[in-house]
């Protein structure tokens, strides 16, 4: 089956949306492309290196019925990012919606502040903060009225608190970046952020290590009002809900980690 065609099994609405979704081989992105491919859309699926892992992700959006492309690049690069947006509307005509959820990170304790330079801020700035901005410049063209921006950020831009300090201001950026395109593009296109706290996923399992990422998620767990941490699946669904044209919100930094922001509840909280 050619990599952009449609299984006639599943063949529906006359219109349908198509998102560009960028760092979409592996985790939030690729959980995201494959729920909005069983809701109805057409996906373009970026990656940067992970050449299978992303062609498994078109698959299994084929599967569901989507017609899906994966799409190679450096998104910090901005030729990138107007060329994917070319091949979105070349393939489909349209760009109804963006997830900018492409991201990188350096695990650094912060206390270590010693251990980073400014290359490293730069670095992380380029891939988390500029290539948003510029993915969204590249597609805004593209956009019908309705369409929807999101931006994968994190509770670390809010809390001061994450994997490094170039994560943490990256990650402050791209929450000021929402509210800046929120402005800029309505009220024809919806922008807002998505700030997960921790995942269950291998991109924090790898950079933390097994034994790291079970002592910390447990820390995270423990003093979350809902004692637990967040999966891709229930970000995507949250991605997923800004998306849809139902939704009328716009410039939100939308908290989803499991109360961990709030705390945890007093004891007596549950007394009846």
């Amino acid at each position: 089956m050619n990599p952009t065609t449609r299984n006639p099994s599943h063949e529906s609405a006359q219109h349908r949306r198509v998102a560009v979704i960028t760092g979409a081989a592996s985790g939030v992105g690729a959980a995201t492309a494959l729920l909005l491919a069983t809701k109805g859309w057409d996906v373009l699926v970026h990656y940067h290196h992970s050449e299978q892992a992303a062609q498994d992700v078109v698959r299994a959006c084929l599967d569901a019925g989507a017609q899906a492309r994966a799409v190679q690049g450096d998104v910090a690069d901005d030729a990138v990012c107007r060329r994917l947006a070319a091949e979105a509307v070349s393939q489909w005509g349209r760009i109804d919606g963006l997830v900018n959820c492409a991201a990188t990170t350096r695990f650094v304790p912060l206390s270590e502040m010693e251990s980073v330079n400014a290359d490293e801020f730069i670095d992380l700035y380029r891939v988390n903060a500029i290539a948003p901005f510029q993915m969204a410049r590249a597609v805004a063209p593209h956009m019908p009225p309705g369409s929807s921006i999101v931006c994968v950020s994190s509770i670390a831009g809010q809390l001061g608190s994450g994997s490094s300090f170039p994560y943490v201001l990256s990650k402050g950026a791209v929450n000021a970046l929402t509210l800046g395109l929120a402005r800029t593009l309505g009220p024809d296109i919806r922008v807002n952020a998505v700030l997960p706290g921790m995942i269950d996923g291998r991109w924090m399992r790898r950079g933390m290590g097994e034994d790291g990422f079970e002592r910390v998620s447990a820390q995270f767990a423990e003093h979350s009002t809902l004692n637990r941490i967040c999966t891709n699946e229930e970000i995507a669904a949250s991605i997923a809900w800004l998306l849809d044209p139902a939704c009328v919100m716009t410039g939100q930094l939308m908290v989803v980690d499991a109360g961990f922001s709030l705390g945890r509840p007093p004891a007596s909280a549950g007394a009846r």
